[in-house]
């Protein structure tokens, strides 16, 4: 189990001494709140958690490996390993810190005609990044479940309320598959309410649609009740962003990898049991009770599990999608994708 504070007791300054330094770069989350405010210490860091926006933390650890570890775009991370896992500047972890359904995620314009998902094949669609884990899922989704070719629609990539973001990785596209960047001076936000694009795919919700413009909804009309069928049939709990180790910090210390996984596990037990607190709501939530209990009722009890052997399925299911894009250069297995130290189970 990671240590909680209370643990090191008198021996706190002798503790810190002998302890690795750690930055981590990691959203604002409840799963890892007792890791910043240091209720659950993993064991042997001296942990410094950094909470940035993950755009930020993305483009800094892969633009120019600021952090020890940080939260990384899945497909980032599945790209940038090659065909040669070793090769790779970051190891992976099986923690995820971020998992999201993304039905949710397409939006049309409310003039384009689109009424049911086959009806975007032919059009134009935006979308921040190709490579992005929420658009990989998308497209998976589309093409296995509602007869939407990855190669049935156009592309347009840039910023969504900000104009001018371009590839963080770059992509290889398969025959077929049409990408082009919008002008430097627009945003696809914009653009959908203009009906410049027809479909945005997005995992940030565009301004417009969030300020009520008529001129944007989604593309399904009950998203969450999309999602909820599509784990039904599934059993499919998107996985959107790992926690990513530099690999020369991992060659040093292998260790850590173990260390960090118990430690993010233990936090993520903590916040459960948080949200079944009924005297006083930890969340402004005012039926969270009944929220949680829906949420088990469909998923089960652990419905954000860590580890490899409960998460292969998705993991498989996002490697196949991820290969058939172009964008991982070969077939992975998950375990592929993560040290070895971290292969069995841990139990906290």
């Amino acid at each position: 189990m990671a240590l909680l504070a209370s643990q090191y007791g008198p021996y706190t300054n002798h503790f810190m001494s002998t302890l690795l330094p750690v930055t981590v770069a990691c959203g604002d989350y409840d799963r890892t709140l007792a890791l910043r405010t240091g209720e659950v210490r993993a064991e042997g860091v001296a942990l410094n958690y950094l909470t940035l926006p993950v755009e930020e933390t993305f483009f800094r650890m892969v633009s120019y490996r600021e952090f020890d570890v940080a939260e990384m775009s899945l497909s980032t991370y599945v790209m940038m390993l090659g065909d040669d896992s070793e090769t790779s500047p970051f190891v992976a972890i099986p923690v995820f810190p971020s998992r999201v359904f993304r039905h949710s995620g397409i939006y049309v314009n409310a003039r384009s005609g689109i009424e049911a998902p086959d009806d975007l094949v032919g059009r134009v669609v935006g979308v921040p990044e190709y490579q992005i884990t929420a658009a990989v899922w998308i497209r998976g989704l589309l093409a296995e479940h509602h007869g939407v070719p990855v190669d049935g629609v156009r592309y347009r990539t840039g910023g969504l309320h900000a104009p001018g973001r371009h590839e963080k990785v770059a992509v290889n596209p398969p025959p077929g598959v049409e990408i082009a960047a919008i002008p430097e001076d627009r945003t696809l936000a914009d653009m959908l309410v203009t009906g410049e694009i027809d479909a945005l795919y997005s995992a940030r919700t565009p301004r417009p649609f969030a300020e009520g413009s008529p001129e944007v909804r989604h593309l399904f009309p009950r998203p969450h009740e999309a999602e909820a069928e599509y784990f039904r049939k599934t059993r499919i709990f998107p996985i959107m962003h790992v926690l990513a180790l530099r690999r020369e910090l991992y060659r040093a210390h292998p260790w850590l990898a173990r260390s960090l996984m118990k430690a993010f596990g233990e936090a993520k037990v903590l916040a459960a049991a948080d949200m079944d607190e009924t005297a006083a709501l930890r969340y402004m939530l005012p039926w969270l009770a009944e929220e949680v209990r829906r949420t088990r009722e469909v998923m089960g009890e652990d419905y954000w599990p860590y580890g490899i052997r409960d998460n292969e399925h998705t993991l498989s299911a996002f490697l196949r999608y991820s290969h058939e894009q172009g964008l991982a250069q070969r077939s992975w297995e998950p375990r592929d994708l993560f040290a070895k130290e971290c292969h069995g189970e841990v139990v906290v």
